[in-house]
């Protein structure tokens, strides 16, 4: 067998076109130019990316074949014609042969000229010309027809693994609606200029990321977020390449070229997952290398040792009296036959690619299928708390200015200060405050990782911060103020205590459900934040998680993450992916929420959700799971069957009739077996 499976569709004069199984199946962040491709170019003809071709032509070969090899049937076996014998008989069964086999033989020819003598090609071909050689003709046309129908089983199966991702390509139309000039006109969307107003009608599909200008909109955004319920938003709000208007026309002016929006990013993470392999995977694809020539030798050696030995003097007239060539020639052909490991080097990408397509309908990213082994066997969930448990929507609740300290002036200078930082905090203070006073001007501004903001305001030190910032520079507060279960932001002035902002954050709906669902699977959840342990305590409680720890720095985290990768075991951490860097490099996993709304995160990620859902952590343990199970039962079958069979054909007790089954009925059995996965609920 070649080291990478291909797979085969025929063009209109019944010619077999070919592929690799990883070229078959990768997605493609455009679509081809709208040409017809050139007659035995040798690249991919099913034809999805907008040519239309009757199916017929691509099943005819084997129409063909079927019919004449089950008339050949009727007339030898059952009508026992007298005529149909010699050459007549071998005739009609070559006329039944040839339009399956002729691919089989070209490429076999094709794969020895590179240099890729044991394929399946050559295995198929010396097994059904040497039926025909000892006058089996119905298996030699069996064999092929079979493996003709299993290849048309194996495409049509791709495509169906395709089918989930392929919803994520071609969202965005090449033509958009340019506002200018209080006119419209239709231009190419790759030529459209950042800064530009589209218009937007309900129904149509926003093809570059932007910042929406109308008051309001409603969105589709299943094809990136794999939910079905409406997203509103209202003036200001981020929209992205692939959602879709649904009420009103909606204008917005473009923040992303055609190439950088969030979906290229996606396409070109799901285009690249197939190269990732798991290591079931990779152990397949060797053991295919090695496996056929070793099989082939020992259909060899079937034919060869009894010979040898029948020839033999002192053993001439013992047990090998009645050995007969053509009998032996007959058990090596269905050694061939049998050997193929079509349905482990087909069915086990296969599955790992629908297990990706699987995570992708629900909108989860995965990276490769040796991230989906990961998460089968994951027994730790580390994650961080604001924006994975709670929305990471903050609102301010109370504001605290010490007696002798101006409050609006200082809660200006405070909205400045904060304008420096994305942190969700920094958010909730510019909500409350209002627009940010551009004449209050910083000098050294400084962001100190897990405390908070230092800065120079008119020759004054000023410090915005946890209470970990003012311990850092000396500045005392009430002790009393660290046992309040809300996120309280620290303001200091010059060394002294100004006070206090309270902000509190909402746990996120389907949180709860998401530990408890992490518990039946086994998993044991810990949450780690740089927020105070007071809040953190509090959110834990609400959701029944044992292990929570605050106050943490980043390196603080990387110890927590160190300690349970000491007792041996698999560790997923799930967070902002750019924050946390360090801890998404050391753990087994890196799963980033919220991958629409963070370039870095969909980039530095192993596994990207991108609806900020928690449910969907112990989701992608359970497609993880699953796909592992089914690629270990596609394993099993076929070893399992192949060996039985093995056995029975060097031993003389199988036809080429289960040779066939044990070879391509397996296969497609596995094939079928791999994009089940699709299918399952999660």
């Amino acid at each position: 067998m070649a080291t990478i499976p291909h797979v085969h569709t025929y063009d209109a004069q019944g010619r077999m076109t070919c592929c690799s199984l990883e070229e078959k199946i990768q997605v493609k962040t455009s679509p081809p130019p709208p040409q017809a491709h050139e007659e035995g170019d040798g690249h991919d003809h099913d034809h999805e990316d907008g040519e239309v071709r009757s199916p017929w032509r691509e099943y005819l070969p084997v129409i063909i074949s079927l019919a004449l090899l089950l008339g050949g049937i009727v007339l030898e076996y059952w009508l026992k014609a007298s005529w149909f014998e010699g050459w007549v008989r071998l005739i009609w069964y070559l006329a039944a042969y040839l339009p399956v086999s002729l691919p089989v033989l070209k490429e076999a020819a094709r794969a020895i000229g590179k240099g890729e003598v044991f394929t399946e090609f050559l295995l198929m071909s010396i097994a059904t010309v040497g039926a025909f050689v000892i006058g089996e003709y119905p298996e030699g046309v069996a064999v092929m027809l079979f493996y003709a129908v299993g290849e048309l089983f194996q495409t049509s199966a791709v495509r169906r693994a395709k089918g989930n991702i392929k919803a994520l390509l071609d969202q965005r139309p090449d033509e958009v609606t340019l506002f200018e000039n209080n006119q419209t006109r239709t231009v190419k969307a790759e030529n459209v200029g950042i800064g530009s107003i589209l218009q937007l009608k309900p129904g149509e599909k926003l093809a570059l990321d932007g910042e929406l200008l109308s008051e309001n909109a409603s969105f589709n955004t299943a094809a990136l977020t794999g939910e079905s319920t409406p997203d509103s938003k209202i003036k200001g709000d981020t929209v992205l390449a692939g959602m879709i208007n649904l009420n009103s026309v909606a204008q917005l002016r473009v923040t992303t070229a055609y190439t950088d929006s969030k979906l290229s990013k996606i396409l070109e993470l799901v285009q690249n997952a197939t190269a990732q392999k798991a290591p079931t995977e990779l152990f397949i694809r060797k053991f295919a290398k090695i496996y056929t020539p070793i099989v082939v030798l020992l259909a060899v050696l079937i034919v060869l040792i009894p010979f040898i030995l029948f020839k033999t003097p002192w053993i001439h007239h013992a047990s090998f009296v009645d050995y007969h060539f053509e009998d032996w020639l007959y058990r090596a052909l269905i050694f061939l036959v049998i050997s193929c490991p079509c349905a482990l080097v087909i069915s086990i990408p296969l599955g790992y690619f629908g297990g990706i397509g699987a995570a992708s309908r629900n909108g989860i990213l995965v990276k490769g299928s040796n991230f989906l082994d990961i998460m089968a066997v994951v027994k730790n969930v580390v994650m961080d708390k604001t924006g994975t448990m709670t929305e990471g929507v903050f609102k301010v609740q109370e504001v605290k200015i010490n007696p002798g300290f101006d409050e609006k002036a200082t809660l200006a200078w405070v909205n400045a200060l904060e304008n420096n930082s994305t942190h969700p905090v920094a958010t909730a203070i510019h909500q409350y405050v209002g627009a940010v006073d551009n004449s209050v001007k910083f000098t050294e501004i400084e962001e100190i990782a897990g405390h908070g903001l230092r800065a120079k305001l008119n020759g004054k030190d000023v410090l915005v911060g946890n209470f970990k910032l003012m311990e850092k520079f000396n500045i005392a507060f009430p002790a009393e103020l660290a046992d309040i279960p809300f996120t309280i932001i620290a303001i200091a002035e010059n060394g002294q205590f100004v006070g206090y902002i309270t902000i509190a954050d909402q746990i996120k709906d389907d949180a709860l459900a998401t530990v408890q669902r992490l518990e039946k699977l086994g998993v044991q959840i810990t949450m780690l934040s740089g927020d105070k342990t007071a809040v953190v305590k509090l959110v834990a409680e609400k959701l029944g998680i044992k292990n929570a720890f605050g106050d943490l720095l980043p390196e603080d985290k990387v110890n927590k993450v160190k300690e349970l990768k000491a007792r041996g075991e698999s560790v997923a951490f799930v967070g902002d992916g750019v924050n946390d860097a360090p801890v998404v490099a050391l753990s087994d996993a890196g799963i980033a929420m919220g991958g629409l709304g963070s370039d870095a995160t969909v980039e530095t990620a192993d596994i990207v959700i991108q609806d900020d859902r928690p449910s969907k952590i112990p989701m992608a343990i359970s497609i993880g799971q699953a796909t592992k199970r089914i690629v270990w039962q596609n394993i099993t079958l076929a070893f399992g069957v192949k060996i039985i069979v093995l056995v029975l054909g060097a031993g003389g007790l199988a036809t080429m009739w289960e040779a066939v089954f044990a070879d391509v009925g397996v296969a497609l059995l596995a094939i079928l077996n791999a994009v089940r996965v699709q299918k399952m609920p999660f």
